[in-house]
């Protein structure tokens, strides 16, 4: 009788999380590895987070919380969502987790049965399909092309509803390909959406301050305000706030899903970090002065990065609009040979070489529900940007 249990053979280890160890390693060992498969920005914490969590310690707020959230931060978000999405949610609607991916598997673990099905547009987060798996559910992938800027399509989603579909997940600005949904693309996908009662939504807005056109972020139970009860809208701090590592992570949704959420919560994790708590509630209280000044960064490190990729023959790659993420396409490189003779036939191959040739990390878009893609993160120094970007250039031009 084996140990582990059999569904353990169904859930692979984050890509992502796999690439990034392997590129610390390189680097403990000496290499001057530059690493672009990081999803976190290279600031760091927001100084009012920062203050406000020493500031927890040195007065003793260091005890357990309510296995939720403390009161006081789910005010903080109450007043963000109000602020900044127009969104009115009571106490009773506003879940606190280590994360926003904790959040996710609650929900999940909250309402699948053996049989639902989870749709999923792809390019995809990569723990997305996993989570779904481990809760019971069946993840069902409806593919999008970078010709239409990665969109979800509502005749697409159309065809992929079923009687079995539970929930449909959204994210924008999308991790890993930095595409942005339209207001319009959002109304498209709700008037479908009024046709199915039974379906629920999952809207996950992480990267709801990195926008870099001209457009105001929306999500959908602001615009599409009949479905508001039918939908979760998932935030956190990690990538606007720098907090990736303080792992709190919030949602608002209906009173019976968000209760049966922290029961969920209350038999496993129990209440997220209280330290970090704190400093989540001084930080949504404030004015976040800081997104311009990351905007600016962000698109000066995009634009050298998408420049330098639009001079190489064998990649296509459209321009990000939000996150921090760029998505090139790469078999343009398929079929050339490397000067160890191995030739390139995937994108996890290009993924190698550039680890080799180039000590430059990216993720292969198999990780994201896209054979034929890497993903490359901006989020390390502008100068480092650069060197990855020479360095991937000279690599790939001794490809033969």
């Amino acid at each position: 009788m084996s140990f582990l249990a059999k569904n353990m053979a169904s859930i692979p280890e984050s890509q992502t999380m796999m690439v990034t160890n392997l590129a610390r390693e390189l680097a403990a060992a000496g290499e001057d590895i530059i690493s672009m498969s990081t999803g976190e920005p290279d600031f760091d914490t927001v100084s009012i987070a920062a203050e406000a969590g020493i500031e927890a310690i040195r007065t003793g707020r260091t005890r357990y919380t309510a296995g939720d959230g403390t009161p006081e931060l789910k005010q903080a978000i109450q007043a963000k969502f109000r602020r900044d999405n127009d969104l009115i949610y009571d106490l009773n609607q506003i879940s606190v987790a280590t994360g926003g991916k904790q959040v996710i598997y609650n929900a999940f673990a909250a309402t699948l049965n053996p049989g639902d099905e989870v749709i999923i547009p792809a390019p995809y987060w990569v723990s997305y399909p996993a989570m779904v798996a481990m809760c019971g559910g069946t993840p069902k992938l409806i593919q999008c092309h970078a010709n239409s800027n990665f969109a979800l399509h509502a005749d697409a989603l159309e065809r992929a509803i079923t009687s079995q579909t539970k929930w449909v997940l959204l994210n924008s600005p999308n991790n890993p390909s930095g595409a942005v949904m339209s207001e319009d693309n959002i109304l498209a996908i709700a008037e479908v959406l009024r046709r199915h009662p039974h379906v629920h939504i999952l809207t996950d807005d992480i990267y709801e301050h990195l926008l870099y056109n001209s457009e105001p972020f929306v999500t959908i139970a602001q615009v599409a305000r009949d479905l508001y009860d039918r939908t979760l809208t998932v935030n956190g701090m990690s990538k606007g706030y720098a907090m990736t590592g303080w792992r709190i992570g919030y949602a608002g949704g209906r009173p019976d899903l968000i209760a049966a959420m922290a029961i969920i919560q209350s038999q496993t994790t129990g209440n997220p970090c209280t330290i970090a708590q704190y400093a989540a509630q001084q930080a949504l209280l404030s004015n976040p002065e800081h997104i311009a000044y990351w905007r600016q960064v962000f698109i000066e490190r995009r634009n050298i990065l998408v420049n330098a990729l639009d001079k190489i023959n064998g990649i296509e790659v459209n321009i990000p609009q939000g996150a921090f993420y760029a998505f090139p396409n790469v078999e343009g490189l398929y079929g050339r040979q490397a000067d160890d003779g191995s030739i390139i036939q995937s994108a996890s191959d290009v993924a190698t070489y550039w680890l080799k040739a180039a000590s430059v990390a990216v993720v292969p878009g198999e990780a994201f529900g896209c054979p034929g893609y890497v993903r490359m993160a901006y989020a390390i120094e502008t100068d480092r940007v650069a060197e990855a970007m020479q360095r991937i250039t000279t690599a790939c031009g001794q490809l033969t």
